[in-house]
Parts: structure tokens; sequence; C-alpha cells
């Protein structure tokens, strides 16, 4: 999960531990959700996960060289319930993350299985922090809604920021929304269940700030709409194109691979609602 802090094309996640000591750290994200290994809870379950977002408030795209972004003014759009309790959340921004190819892409795994991209919509803690820079820095002063992406149908709500892609080529680049566009319809249509733990910031600084909320029902996304995202590039418009691996995550300055892999979950506990 991207916030402020972006790859590089010398700067891999192999180097972060090195740079970034929360990197090295035992509440690290993404992780492989073992299924079997997860636990439903009753008390989730009984204080259902709310949210509300208002879709005007939905700002900018912008291109910060390893994702798209959608910035958001997150007055009066909230998450709560669940493992959030009674504190409220505001939606800061969302972004993906994907693979050059289909069988690849998504940040989280599920027994092994990779998705072809993930969406993440960030949230901070505004009920105990004044501000998300602050919230940032605190166990739980941040939570992340994950939504896992499949080659399916047209996702006509996401095209909305497919359709303004050519205009966030590089680097840098950034778009105002012409229409509101509300954040809630990118996730499942259909179900609520989840799985939820204790994570981290998946880009620099990896800070251990993350309360993981990951829908266990993907959205469908077309072919087109994926191949879109794979368009953009990872340097400035002045700057020439770096070179790299097809099986890094920058080749030929195309942003192609910007997913962390999983790691270990130690002894965290992963708790669930509802069914697989």
């Amino acid at each position: 999960m991207s916030v402020s802090w972006g790859y590089t094309a010398t700067n891999g996640p192999q180097k972060w531990p090195e740079w970034f000591p929360s990197a090295s750290g035992h509440r690290q994200s993404p992780i492989n959700i073992t299924t079997t290994a997860s636990k439903q809870d009753s008390d989730l379950k009984s204080q259902p996960l709310r949210w509300k977002y208002v879709p005007d408030n939905t700002r900018s795209l912008v291109n910060p060289g390893y994702c798209w972004r959608v910035d958001v003014n997150g007055k009066g759009s909230e998450l709560t319930g669940g493992p959030l309790g009674t504190d409220k959340y505001l939606l800061e921004q969302f972004h993906c993350h994907w693979g050059c190819s289909n069988n690849k892409g998504s940040e989280h795994t599920v027994d092994g299985v990779s998705y072809s991209g993930e969406l993440h919509l960030v949230h901070w803690n505004s009920t105990k922090y004044p501000s998300f820079g602050e919230a940032a820095k605190q166990p739980d002063g941040l939570a992340v809604l994950g939504v896992f992406l499949k080659p399916g149908k047209h996702h006509a709500n996401l095209d909305k920021i497919v359709q303004l892609m050519p205009f966030i080529t590089h680097k840098g680049d950034r778009v105002t929304l012409p229409t509101p566009l509300d954040p809630g319809t990118l996730l499942p249509p259909t179900s609520r269940a989840y799985w939820t733990y204790l994570g981290s910031l998946t880009t620099p600084p990896c800070s251990e700030s993350v309360i993981w909320i990951i829908f266990k029902e993907p959205i469908e996304v077309s072919e087109e709409q994926l191949n879109a995202f794979r368009k953009l590039r990872c340097h400035d418009v002045c700057e020439d194109t770096p070179r790299g691996d097809p099986a890094s995550s920058f080749s030929d300055g195309l942003v192609m691979n910007n997913y962390r892999p999983p790691l270990p979950m130690g002894n965290r506990e992963l708790r669930e609602v509802g069914g697989h």
C-alpha cells in the first residue's frame, strides 16, 4: 500500500530493510492469507463494518511514479466498525497495484494465489489523531480496505479513472476529476466478507500502523482497463526512459509490477467475517 513514498527503478523492496528499520519488523505487509489459519470472529460480526463516502470530494488523479492515486478531501467520508470499533477513520486517498500479466499484481495472496491487481482505500484515525501524518506513526493510525481485481467484465465506475490515464502518463502528472466518483462503488457489490490483521505500509517507510481489511470477493475489471494501468510511466516527461528487466517493478520506464511480495505472518492473528 503506497502513501507518499514509492519505488524507483533502483529502489526495490530488497533494499528497504537496509534503509528503513521498520521494514524488518514483525508486523509487515502484505502477507499470504492462509484461509485454514483464519478464525471466524463473532465480535467483528456483531459490529458490522460501515462506510460512507462523499463522491464530490474525490479531487484529483495523480501519477506519483509507481501507481495511479486518487487524492480525496476526506471530510464526511468515514469508515468505522469491525476491527476499528467506534473510532472513525477518514478517507485520505485510494490507489492500485498491478502486474505485467493477469496472473500476478496483487500485494496480498490467498493460499498462495495472486490476483491481477489490488485496490487500496487508505483511511486515518481521526478520533484519536489530528492529522494523517500523525496517525501514520501510530499502531492503530491507519485502516486500509483492500479489494482484489480479476479480469472479467468492464467496470463502469473504475472507467472514470481509466479514461483519464492518458493525462497522467508520466510521473508528476495530475488531473482534476471532471465528475464525482463514489469510492464505495469500487468495493465488492454483493458481499462484505473480509479478512483482517495488523500490518504495515507496503512501501517505505513500511510503518507498522495499518489495520488491514481485505475483502474476500474480488471485483471484475476488463483486460483493456488493466492494460491502461500498464501504460503509466515511472519517470518525468523530461527524463530519459530508464531501462529495466521486464520482471522488475519497471520495464523500459513502464510501471509493471508495483507490488511488494508477501512477508511472514509470524504469530499475528488473522480474523475473518463471512464465508470463503
